[in-house]
Parts: structure tokens; C-alpha cells; sequence
């Protein structure tokens, strides 16, 4: 079964580094998302874009609009890229500059969506600062990605990252298709209620275990664990708007595939791996046809 990773990143930001060096044990080079790529039949991905400006700064304040994946010096040909924001820089005399670069951005067809973090900026998602932002997804008819639950970093700030933020945000923007990612973890059973309300909400299953071999043995033989995310993802009984993610490098790809595969019921595996990446972002099915 082929399978579509629509939560990866390729960008220079050192704590992905040390993750991948320390925890996750992966190449984190192009190269070496491709080679994990290849071995478990994953035909394209989609990097959430983000900078920083100065080593272990992330969420980084300085960083221009639009954010993107910066390893390397371009976009590889089996990704795709969610252009990051800095809502920070959307404020001044300087906003619509950094807006104009967005958009020209948007218009190239590597790009699959717009890419959120809230909790690592302090702002909520429904805030005014963000609305020339979803003007311009509904414009380019993409979906707007949003970082939920817990951050990376302890400079975040959890209320902006709380899923239900994203209810208001859905009504408000009827118009524009959204993804919770991480399925709000832990707030699970709060993202499970927003995707089951929303009809223009999904949600992602990305970054739920960060770490070697080791560390998913010791999680997926924990029945509280599993049970954790199983309990959301029936309660919500909305898996055709489930996506499959790995967050990478946070882990390896192929024990994040079956850490999914225990997690969702096997009816619904071309769902949750494959088709609901096409349902979410339009563009994909051309990408793939230029491979």
C-alpha cells in the first residue's frame, strides 16, 4: 500500500538536529528521508515549513514570511512544503511585505498548505493577526496546518496550542480547510470533539512518540498509552479525516507506520495512509503525476 507522510520536516533548526542524532537515530538529510522513504513505500511527504536565525532559537521571532524548509537549497521532488508563518511579523509598517512574499510563495505548485504554530508564537489562532492569512488560503484554495498540544520547546505557551482554539477559528472561517496536528495530544479527546463538530477540520496523527526503537516498544506495549489515542480516534468515528503523520525526524518512519497501524482498525488503513491526503490538499494529486 502506497503511502503519503503529510508531517515531516527538512528544515535547520537545531533541536531537530539533536533529535535526530540523540533520540530518533535518522539521517536527517534529504537524502536520508528519501532512503526511508523508498524502504516503506512512502511516494510523497510534506514538510512544515519553519526557520530560525540564530541555532536553538525556535520559534524564533526574527524569522521572515513565509517560513520554509531550509536544509537544503530547494524543495526536494518527492515533498511538498507547508509555508510556515511568524504572525509576529505581520504587525507593522512592514506586514504586507512580509504578506506579499506569502502569496508569491502560494503560487508555486510545491506548495501544499500554510503551517501554524501556535503556542510556540503566543497568539490564538481566531486572532485578527491571522486573517489576511486565511484570506489567502481561501483565495489558493489550500488548508491552513496547526500545530496543537504540546510544544517542543518550553519557551511555548500551551493555551495558544489548546485544540479547542481551533473550534472558534473553524466557524469563523468556514470557508478554509484546517488540520489539527498531533490530534491535539494530549488534549485528544477535545481535537476528537472539534474534528466530529468541524466539518472543515482534520486532524493528524504525527508526533505522538519521539525516540529510537526502544522507545516505541516500551509505548506500544503500554495499553494506557494506546488507549490514550484509541478512545479519541472512536469517539470521534471521523477517520476519513484522519492523516497519517510522522513528524520525522522526531522518529523513524517505518515504526511510526506501525505505531499507526495498531492505532487505527485495518478498515480504514487506506484511508488514514493514503486518501485522506488528496481529500485535505488539492495540489497533491499533481504533484504526484510529475514524479
Amino acid at each position: 500500500m502506497p503511502m503519503i507522510d503529510i508531517h515531516i520536516h527538512l528544515s535547520d533548526i537545531e533541536s531537530f538536529r539533536r533529535t535526530a542524532a540523540d533520540l530518533s537515530k535518522v539521517e536527517y538529510t534529504a537524502a536520508g528521508l528519501k532512503a526511508e522513504f523508498d524502504r516503506n513505500g512512502v511516494i510523497l511527504g510534506i514538510g512544515m515549513g519553519v526557520t530560525e536565525q540564530t541555532p536553538g532559537a525556535f520559534p524564533d521571532s526574527a524569522s521572515p514570511n513565509p517560513m520554509g524548509l531550509d536544509l537544503e537549497e530547494q524543495v526536494p521532488p518527492f515533498l511538498m512544503e507547508c509555508v510556515g508563518i511568524n504572525p509576529n511579523r505581520l504587525a507593522g509598517e512592514h506586514a504586507q511585505e512580509e504578506l506579499d512574499r506569502v502569496e508569491a510563495r502560494l503560487r508555486s505548485p510545491e506548495v501544499a498548505g500554510i503551517k501554524l504554530y501556535a503556542g510556540y508564537y503566543h497568539h490564538f489562532v481566531y486572532d485578527k493577526i491571522y486573517g489576511p492569512v486565511y484570506e489567502l488560503a481561501a483565495r489558493y484554495q489550500v488548508p491552513v496546518v496547526i500545530h496543537t498540544g504540546d510544544t517542543y520547546s518550553m519557551n511555548g505557551l500551551l493555551k495558544y496550542s489548546h485544540p479547542l482554539t481551533v473550534d472558534e477559528l473553524a466557524l469563523q472561517q468556514r470557508g478554509v480547510n484546517f488540520m489539527i496536528c498531533h490530534l491535539g495530544d494530549p488534549w485528544v479527546m477535545d481535537a476528537a470533539e472539534v474534528v466530529a463538530k468541524n466539518p472543515n477540520v482534520f486532524a493528524d496523527l504525527s508526533g505522538l512518540v519521539v525516540g529510537d526503537k526502544a522507545h516505541f516498544e516500551r509505548f506500544m506495549n503500554e495499553p494506557l498509552f494506546m488507549d490514550h489515542f484509541r478512545r479519541a480516534l472512536v469517539y470521534s468515528d471521523h477517520y476519513e479525516k484522519m492523516l497519517f503523520g510522522t513528524d520525522w525526524p522526531l522518529a523513524p518512519i517505518d515504526l511510526y507506520a506501525e505505531f499507526v497501524r495498531r492505532l487505527v482498525p485495518e478498515k480504514f488503513h487506506e484511508d488514514v495512509f493514503y486518501h485522506n491526503a488528496f481529500r485535505l490538499f488539492p495540489r497533491i494529486e499533481q504533484r504526484i503525476a510529475s514524479l
